[in-house]
């Protein structure tokens, strides 16, 4: 194989490439992440709201916040909308207007498209340390506020010229748990030589896959930039442009197989054209279910939250249910402040989050559910199939439409299946399974106007403007993890 050593590929080409190609074994790859978290001298302890330093709860906002005004608060949200089994309830919700950075560094190494991955502490994670970003950090991380280290390799994705970028996208979080938050989500290419760091390694498309398959291990910070990323470009399209993709069991891309499910993904990913739904279809059914639904809220103080009880170590629910809002003392010897204290949101259980799938006209389509989430900035995001927390969101009261389609799946239809964690520097112990379930294709299934069929191409295209939320982005990330 040396057409990869003589041939410029394009980036989608590349990217291809490098999911496809030769990879270390998954169990040296976790060898290492293990080293970094002895390595890290990691510690996280309970704490009561009064031994929180620089953070205190505002007499005038009602906030949880930190005494600088920066990093993040927590504070109130009352809720109405028209969308869903209930019309309004309060809750606690996460307010970080600034616009953090998760970018992955990229080089061509030896001829194959390497991405210079993190393992990173954060307090949250299950596991502690996990496989991030290249840069993951808050505009107060990276502008110092903290008065700690400035992260590594910033002026990649901040100084004009050093790099190519290849994906720079505003994104949203969890609209359920933060107000409004989104994040640059970037992937830059270099060209020069890059100083390596103990706690950084380059790592292959493929061996990243590799690790999505296994539990807990690749953080949502990295997952979300990479569901950015598209192999479609008009190089590709152009080579696989002449109906190889399903008249063929497999196909030879520069030496390396593509075959079964993979094959059929990058299928959709091209067919962005030949959906059941055309893309102006899919904008005109959007732009009907941002007028026919309606979302109102109201920022208010923490004490005048409905229902949800305050003690000395937690803000709660009254039933018990759903999350918590809670204080941990932290000490993390790798990170940029190696002592710190802050609140978390607390979550017991697994969530789920799943798509369905299924082959309509020969090509794998993805069932899309248009949804309302009480942080959202347009009212309507587009999600996966199913999604509900671990103990429920305070406005799910009921099993989800087609949960125990997932539940009940057999083997042979499940193509994806793993526990990942969430965002382990605002979130304790919140991990969902993630699950991809094709039906048969002549299975007929109905469902909600709320609901439609898309390409993965068509995911992608709605997806760099901003339509997706991030459980449907993670899902798109775990795709071809083997």
């Amino acid at each position: 194989m040396t057409e990869e050593k003589t041939v410029e590929l394009s980036a989608g080409m590349s990217l291809l490439h490098s999911a496809l190609s030769p990879r270390r074994e998954v169990r040296a790859l976790l060898d290492w992440l293990e080293k970094r978290k002895r390595a890290a001298h990691f510690e996280v302890r309970s704490v009561g709201f009064s031994e929180l330093d620089l953070w205190s709860f505002d007499g005038h906002s009602g906030r949880l916040g930190h005494r600088s005004g920066r990093f993040f608060s927590i504070g109130g949200l009352r809720v109405s909308t028209n969308f869903g089994p209930v019309a309004a309830w309060d809750q606690p919700i996460i307010h970080q207007p600034e616009i953090g950075i998760l970018g992955i560094l990229t080089k061509r190494r030896q001829g194959t498209r390497h991405f210079l991955m993190q393992a990173k502490v954060e307090p949250g994670n299950v596991n502690g340390v996990q496989l991030s970003p290249t840069v993951q950090a808050t505009r107060s991380n990276y502008t110092r506020v903290h008065q700690g280290k400035r992260p590594p390799y910033l002026e990649y994705f901040l100084e004009p010229g050093r790099a190519e970028v290849l994906v720079d996208q505003l994104q949203s979080e969890q609209g359920s748990r933060f107000f409004r938050k989104q994040n640059r989500n970037m992937m830059v290419e270099v060209r020069e030589d890059v100083a390596e760091h103990e706690d950084f390694c380059w790592l292959t498309l493929s061996e990243i896959k590799a690790l999505l398959a296994v539990d807990d291990v690749v953080n949502m910070d990295a997952r979300t930039v990479l569901a950015c990323v598209s192999y479609a470009d008009e190089a590709l399209e152009g080579y696989y442009g002449d109906g190889r993709l399903e008249s063929s069991e497999s196909l030879d891309f520069f030496g390396h197989s593509l075959a079964g499910f993979q094959k059929d993904l990058l299928g959709s990913m091209l067919a962005r054209r030949r959906g059941r739904h055309s893309s102006d279809e899919i904008l005109s059914w959007f732009s009907s279910m941002r007028c026919a639904y309606e979302l109102s809220t109201e920022t208010i103080p923490l004490d005048e939250v409905e229902h949800w009880v305050r003690t000395d170590r937690e803000i709660r629910h009254e039933t018990g249910r759903f999350f918590s809002v809670v204080a941990v003392a932290v000490e993390a010897g790798t990170r940029e402040v190696t002592r710190w204290t802050q609140p978390l949101l607390k979550h017991e259980g697994v969530g789920l989050a799943g798509f369905l799938v299924q082959r309509v006209n020969g090509i794998i389509h993805f069932l899309v559910r248009a949804c309302v989430e009480p942080g959202s900035f347009d009212v309507i995001d587009l999600g996966p199939t199913v999604a509900c927390a671990g103990t429920r969101s305070p406005r799910q009261h009921a099993i989800p439409l087609f949960y125990e389609l997932f539940m009940d799946a057999a083997p042979g239809a499940i193509r994806y299946d793993a526990v990942q964690s969430e965002e382990g520097g605002r979130f304790l112990n919140f991990r969902n399974r993630y699950m991809i379930v094709e039906l048969d294709a002549g299975a007929t299934l109905e469902f909600p106007e709320n609901y439609r069929w898309m390409t993965l191409g068509q995911i992608l295209e709605f997806t760099r403007v901003g339509f997706f939320n991030i459980e449907a982005r993670n899902l798109v990330a775990c795709l071809g993890a083997t």
